[in-house]
């Protein structure tokens, strides 16, 4: 938004441009950030029909993660799509976010499972 403020805009171009900023932040910062949005993605399970997600909204839905998901020691992004949807998501995990076992565990799963990118049936 400050960058925004010090560019030579109009003011209905930069009262727009904020505008924007801040609903997509109202937006977002429930659902990707606090997580408590009824929408917000809040469980991931493996089981031998593949990876699930869940949200208080939408319960237990299969995923497809996706080649470009990221498993490094201290976060991992986790790019997935939704059954039946053509956009693909994110989702990123912090170290302290879990157990460091439980981190650990889901690092080497994401790198050595072979079938990781088996959209889940």
């Amino acid at each position: 938004m400050l960058g925004l403020c010090l560019l030579p805009l109009a003011v209905w171009a930069q009262v727009a441009g904020i505008g924007a900023c801040l609903a997509h932040a109202g937006w977002m910062i429930p659902r990707r950030i606090l997580l408590s949005h009824s929408q917000a993605v809040s469980g991931l399970r493996r089981d031998p029909s593949g990876w699930h997600l869940f949200s208080l909204d939408q319960g237990w839905q299969p995923v497809q993660l996706r080649p470009d998901s990221l498993a490094l020691p201290g976060l991992i992004v986790l790019r997935y799509r939704r059954k039946g949807s053509y956009w693909t998501q994110g989702l990123c995990i912090a170290a302290d976010a879990l157990e460091p076992v439980q981190h650990r565990r889901l690092r080497v799963r994401l790198k050595f499972s072979r079938r990781r990118w088996v959209a889940a049936g």
